[in-house]
């Protein structure tokens, strides 16, 4: 069962990063950068506080940043414990591949993946009531973790771990912070 999980995860990694067609490389290498999407962080910060009360909101931001801390310890604590290499890093398939970011850490599971569904996670469950659209932002963990697989640094199981393990963070992070602000916001 695990050999054929690991077959179909190599054969779905090989045929998405061969879909690759190069005049898209460096819009794909700009996706996959943290810094290109500071103008969203910055925009979920904003609601955060645009016209809500100054203490929810901060105590929302302690909670956003605490999940950020906690999903990253997370990922460096698998990462190395699991110490799967990623696909631009094994020689059975390198060779068959488009690489275009040569990291040298571990793969599973997907930082990129589970970082950002954390995030747009939690501005979804925080700004729902308010903001109809904010399901957008869901594009940015689509695009994001989608660009890994491109890039040829993730398999497909590594971005779907990565996925659910963000939104299990997100979801734990609202229920707490609910939990413990709660009386404190009264």
């Amino acid at each position: 069962m695990l050999d054929k999980l690991q077959q179909w995860d190599r054969d779905t990694f090989i045929y998405l990063n061969g879909l690759g067609i190069e005049r898209y490389d460096a819009f794909w290498s700009v996706v996959t950068k943290f810094g290109t999407w500071t103008p969203l962080f910055v925009l979920i910060v904003f609601l955060l506080f645009w016209k809500r009360p100054i203490k929810k909101s901060l105590w929302d931001l302690t909670f956003f940043l605490l999940m950020i801390v906690t999903v990253g310890y997370a990922i460096d604590t698998v990462k190395k414990g699991v110490g799967r290499l990623r696909p631009n890093n094994e020689e059975t398939i390198n060779q068959m591949i488009r690489v275009l970011h040569t990291p040298h850490d571990f793969s599973f599971f997907s930082g990129h993946a589970a970082s950002s569904f954390s995030i747009a996670t939690m501005a979804i469950l925080l700004l729902r009531g308010r903001y109809k659209w904010i399901y957008l932002v869901l594009l940015w963990p689509i695009l994001f973790s989608f660009s890994r697989i491109y890039l040829g640094v993730h398999y497909p199981l590594d971005i779907l771990v990565g996925m659910m393990v963000g939104i299990c963070f997100a979801f734990l992070f609202k229920y707490l912070s609910v939990r413990i602000t709660l009386p404190y916001l009264r």
